[in-house]
C-alpha cells in the first residue's frame, strides 16, 4: 500500500508539472508574440503579404473605413503603444490617428510612415494644392517600393522574425505587383488618349494619373480629404471643365455616398455616367475589393469601361 501511495503521489506530481509547464508555455507564447500594427486596411493587406506568419498583424481600420475621419478606440490605442512596429500611411491621411502614432513613437515604438518614403507627389489644384498627396497606393509601382521598405523595417524592428522568410514573402508579392502594373497598362492602352480624363469625388487618383498617362480634370470635392465640402462656385467651375473637356464619366468613391457626384451630374446638363471606384478602403470578402490586388483590378476595369476602352 505504501509503495502504491508513493507511486500515485509521484504520478500526480508529474501530471501537475506537465500541466503547469503547458499553461506557462501557452501564456508566454501569447504575450511574446511579435506584433505589427497597421493603420489602414490597404496597408494592412500589403503588410500581411510581407509578414506572413512571422508576427501578429493588427489592422486598425476595418473594411469600408474612411481613413480621413477614422478614430481609434482605447483598446486600439493600447495596441499601438505595445507594438513592435507601427506601419502607417502618413502625409496627413489618418487625420485622427496621427497623435496616437506620435505618442507611441515618443515612447520608443518603431514606426514607418510609408507614404513619406515612396517619392510622394503634390496636389496640383484645389484647396490642397502644393500639399503632399498621401494616396500613393493608386500607383502599384510605388506600392512595390513600399513592400521593400516594410520588409526592411519588419526584419530590423520586429523581434524573432525569420528575415529569410520575410524577404521571400516580399519578393513574391513584389512580383505580383509588377504583373499588376503590366496588366493595368495593357488595359488602359485600350482607352483612346482623348478620353483619358478623370473627374472624381475628391483628389485621390493623382498617382495613377501620373503612372498611366491620365489627365485630372477636377474633383467634386476640390480637396485631398473627404472632410471638405464644395462650394457652389467649385461645382460651377467643375461643370465648365467637364463640358469643355468632354468628360465621359465621374468616378465616385464607393465607400462614400455619391450624392455630390449625382448632383453634379444633374446640374451639368451633359450626358455623363457616375462610376463607383474603390479608392481609400478595401471591402469585406466577396464585395469586390477584399485585397489590394483585387481592388486595383476592379478599378482598372471600371475606369476602362467608363472611359470607353476600345
Amino acid at each position: 500500500m505504501k509503495t502504491g501511495s508513493t507511486t500515485a503521489r509521484l504520478l500526480v506530481a508529474s501530471l501537475a508539472g506537465v500541466l503547469l509547464l503547458g499553461a506557462s508555455g501557452c501564456s508566454g507564447g501569447g504575450q511574446d508574440r511579435p506584433s505589427v500594427v497597421v493603420t489602414t486596411n490597404i496597408l494592412g493587406d500589403i503588410t500581411r503579404n510581407v509578414v506572413g506568419d512571422e508576427a501578429e498583424v493588427t489592422v486598425l481600420m476595418q473594411a469600408g473605413a474612411d481613413p480621413h475621419s477614422f478614430g481609434v478606440s482605447a483598446q486600439q490605442a493600447a495596441s499601438i503603444e505595445q507594438a513592435d512596429l507601427v506601419v502607417h500611411n502618413g502625409l496627413g491621411l489618418e487625420e485622427n490617428v496621427l497623435r496616437h502614432v506620435e505618442a507611441a513613437e515618443e515612447a520608443g515604438v518603431s514606426t514607418l510612415a510609408v507614404g513619406e518614403s515612396v517619392d510622394p507627389i503634390a496636389y496640383t489644384a484645389g484647396e490642397s494644392a502644393d500639399e503632399a498627396d498621401p494616396h500613393f497606393w493608386t500607383d502599384p509601382e510605388r506600392v512595390r517600393e513600399a513592400v521593400g521598405l516594410i520588409a526592411d523595417q519588419v526584419t530590423e524592428h520586429v523581434r524573432g522574425v525569420d528575415s529569410t522568410v520575410v524577404e521571400k514573402n516580399a519578393t513574391a508579392y513584389a512580383a505580383q505587383l509588377t504583373g499588376l502594373t503590366r496588366w493595368m497598362r495593357g488595359q488602359f492602352d485600350e482607352i483612346p488618349p482623348r478620353h483619358r480624363q478623370l473627374v472624381t469625388n475628391h483628389h485621390v487618383f493623382g498617382y495613377l494619373a501620373q503612372r498611366f498617362g491620365f489627365r485630372i480634370v477636377g474633383a467634386v470635392i476640390p480637396s485631398g480629404t473627404t472632410l471638405a465640402s464644395p462650394s457652389a462656385s467649385d461645382l460651377k467651375s467643375l461643370d465648365t471643365a467637364i463640358e469643355t473637356a468632354g468628360v465621359k464619366a465621374i468616378f465616385a468613391d464607393s465607400s462614400q455616398p455619391d450624392r455630390l457626384a449625382q448632383v453634379l451630374k444633374r446640374e451639368s446638363g451633359i450626358e455623363v455616367d457616375v462610376v463607383p471606384l474603390f479608392s481609400e478602403s478595401l471591402t469585406a470578402k466577396g464585395k469586390g475589393a477584399a485585397t489590394y490586388l483585387e481592388m486595383m483590378r476592379a478599378n482598372t476595369r471600371a475606369i476602362s469601361k467608363g472611359l470607353g476602352a476600345e
